[in-house]
């Protein structure tokens, strides 16, 4: 090709470069260009860390970066390829299969053979690939043909196979803070790559935006890009223009202040009276304003034995049962979960018979009731366990028919004493039955031996 052709070509080249840069999305255009602009993940990008060593000395690397989404997996994979002046390839374990994972460790090869340059392979949600497309991955890794990059939503330790894991560098990515999301949308207004300083952003527009984000720095920009379209120069991002942006009406809430509290207290109370509507409403209330879905669960586990207890034992399993999916599936989808939970939870018969018995041997304990522990059922397992009297006459409630024996438990200050008082509600009432026939027998070893 001519010089003339070759200038023109370039130009050509630069100028598609620029207007695809103009057209990407505000996410992307705002991505980090070194280590230093990226906001959040001060464990893994500061001084000294593995991962700042292995980018900094351009040292051949393996990872597999685990964290939920708009957290900057994507964006570290393009930092690193910035920085290290490596090829990008980018593959999405949605659509690619082994043939794609393989012709693409054959470019990275051959262009490693014919100019030295390395190749950062970068896989997207690496979890959906299966073993077999996984273990397509392993030679370019031990062999250095690659420079592999995994991003997972999921946990590694169950999702990537063993031999791919011990080969990279697990890092462990948090969700920002709503300190760092005001960052990331408050460099995005300024800088040039991003608005340009042509928007303002209200105060209460921008709070919400923070709440939305609930974490994700992607979901802040597309929000925020969406909001800026079609004003026009100078013109200021109010609450309702974020509003109709996000076709999402302002929950109001605070998760710092007293909406926080208020709306969490009503959603309690709501499932303790057995309004399963209303509990609904304020669990709606949280979910849409951002609050973090674990905590949700937890308070539903710890209600689950407080306010519902043995009367429906299953309202325990189905608290923990949500609160795992929670972790493994996560927002918007764990919504179902944690709103299955809150509806076996209002309707579920209650009794807090369980915090009235652990308060009130609590209560015991702080006051000094406790004395020593029967003779017979200390540990006798030890030498000179027996000399000392350990476990002798302790009887062994499997030998009895009825499985329960006439012998004494608690220590003599407190013998006698009924902590549990169970309630005649749904399946509690046969757990009063039992503990009531229990204690009867028990009572016979506090009974005055026949003179």
């Amino acid at each position: 090709m001519a010089p003339d052709n070759r200038r023109t070509a370039s130009l050509f080249d630069e100028a598609g470069e620029e207007a695809a840069r103009a057209a990407a999305p505000l996410a992307v255009r705002m991505r980090p260009r070194n280590l230093d602009e990226v906001i959040g993940q001060q464990h893994l990008t500061g001084p000294g860390t593995p991962f700042r060593k292995l980018v900094d000395h351009d040292a051949a690397m393996s990872l597999v970066l685990w964290g939920p989404p708009g957290t900057g997996k994507t964006t570290l994979a393009h930092v690193v390829s910035e920085v290290t002046k490596r090829r990008f390839t980018e593959l999405s374990a949605v659509t690619a299969g082994v043939k794609d994972v393989r012709a693409a460790i054959e470019a990275a090869r051959q262009q490693l053979g014919l100019t030295g340059a390395q190749t950062i392979l970068f896989i997207d949600e690496v979890h959906r690939f299966n073993k077999a497309q996984q273990d397509a991955l392993l030679p370019a890794v031990e062999n250095r043909w690659v420079s592999f990059i995994g991003a997972t939503t999921e946990n590694p330790f169950f999702s990537v196979i063993g031999p791919l894991l011990s080969r990279s560098l697990l890092l462990t990515l948090e969700p920002l803070s709503d300190d760092s999301v005001r960052e990331v949308v408050d460099r995005a207004l300024s800088d040039e790559r991003g608005l340009g300083g042509r928007f303002t952003l209200a105060p209460d527009a921008a709070a919400h935006l923070v709440l939305l984000a609930g974490g994700d720095a992607r979901r802040a920009l597309t929000y925020l890009e969406s909001a800026a379209l079609g004003l026009p120069d100078g013109a200021e991002i109010d609450l309702s223009t974020l509003e109709r942006a996000v076709d999402r009406a302002a929950v109001r809430y605070d998760r710092g202040g007293d909406q926080h509290y208020d709306v969490i207290s009503a959603f309690i109370k709501s499932i303790r009276g057995s309004d399963a509507d209303a509990a609904l409403h304020y669990l709606a209330r949280m979910i849409e304003a951002g609050e973090d879905p674990r905590f949700i669960a937890r308070r539903l586990i710890v209600h689950a034995s407080e306010d519902v207890g043995l009367a429906d034992p299953t309202a325990l399993q189905a608290a923990v049962a949500a609160a795992q999916a929670v972790e493994f599936v996560g927002l918007p989808e764990a919504r179902i979960n944690l709103a299955q939970a809150t509806i076996h939870l209002s309707l579920a018969p209650k009794s807090n018979a369980v915090i009235r018995a652990i308060t009130a041997a609590a209560q015991d304990v702080r006051a000094g009731l406790a004395g020593s522990v029967p003779a017979h059922l200390r540990d006798a397992s030890y030498p000179g366990a027996a000399r000392l009297g350990h476990g002798r006459g302790y009887e062994y409630p499997h030998d009895s028919a009825e499985g329960v024996v006439a012998q004494q438990y608690a220590p003599d200050a407190i013998a006698g004493r009924e902590y549990y008082q169970p309630t005649q509600h749904g399946t509690e009432a046969r757990y009063a039955e039992r503990a009531e026939r229990i204690r009867a027998i028990l009572a016979r070893a506090r009974e005055p031996e026949d003179s």
